[in-house]
């Protein structure tokens, strides 16, 4: 194992959040490119280091790590100068984050991928529509809290940016590209504007891109399919 933390990912994917954490803390780390379409997620080398197949995976010293949570968690507390997460010492804050981290992971993100990916949800075609309408409910239910809170203040958690911003981001880039209502989160589509100029997010993006020329250097490149069509 390196010495420096390895994150494996796939561009557009959650993963995107880890990486904006990594780059935010400054510090060396490496990344390692899962390919889906060629089943590399399902191939040995990588389930050796998640069983379950799935991105981000974050190699450390102490072993590795999966879920979005539980990674961003592990960076704050390992790395609290960069203020990615309210610090444990201050109990009601540091709750306050674990809470807005499990909306993200637990609420808002089966949603997201339920509205993107609806035609994978079920083993029948016909669903795909029923299951990406409800998404889009439960999205535009939970993210009106959201909006209403980003009308007062800049970002999660009040004035200070935290991952939970990055991870936000992520949500309301992948549920936009896949054709989710705008018009009624002004302050959400000027939150993501912001949250996405942000050097560690930019950062962030220079991986993916660069992963996204390998692909389409091995012919692997996805080209996600027009909107309202079957996944």
């Amino acid at each position: 194992m390196s010495a420096r933390p390895v994150l494996w990912f796939a561009p557009q994917t959650c993963a995107r959040v880890a990486l904006t954490a990594l780059e935010e803390i400054g510090e060396p780390f490496e990344t390692r490119l899962v390919a889906f379409m060629a089943g590399e997620h399902r191939g040995e080398e990588f389930l050796a280091v998640n069983p379950a197949g799935k991105v981000p995976a974050l190699e450390t010293a102490h072993g590795v790590i999966v879920q979005n949570g539980a990674i961003l968690t592990f960076l704050a507390q390992r790395h609290p100068q960069a203020g990615l997460l309210p610090r444990p010492e201050d109990a009601a804050r540091s709750t306050q984050g674990l809470e807005e981290l499990f909306r993200c992971s637990s609420d808002l993100h089966p949603l997201v991928t339920r509205f993107v990916m609806s035609g994978m949800i079920s083993t029948h075609a016909d669903d795909a529509p029923r299951i990406r309408a409800k998404a889009g409910e439960g999205l535009a239910m939970q993210l009106t809290v959201l909006e209403q809170r980003l009308s007062a203040q800049p970002w999660m958690l009040g004035q200070d940016w935290s991952i939970l911003d990055a991870y936000l981001a992520w949500i309301w880039f992948r549920i936009t590209g896949a054709g989710f209502e705008q018009t009624k989160f002004p302050a959400l589509q000027q939150h993501y504007a912001t949250a996405s100029q942000r050097p560690s997010a930019q950062a962030a993006l220079r991986h993916e891109e660069k992963a996204q020329d390998e692909l389409r250097a091995r012919g692997l490149h996805f080209q996600p399919p027009p909107v309202g069509k079957p996944d």
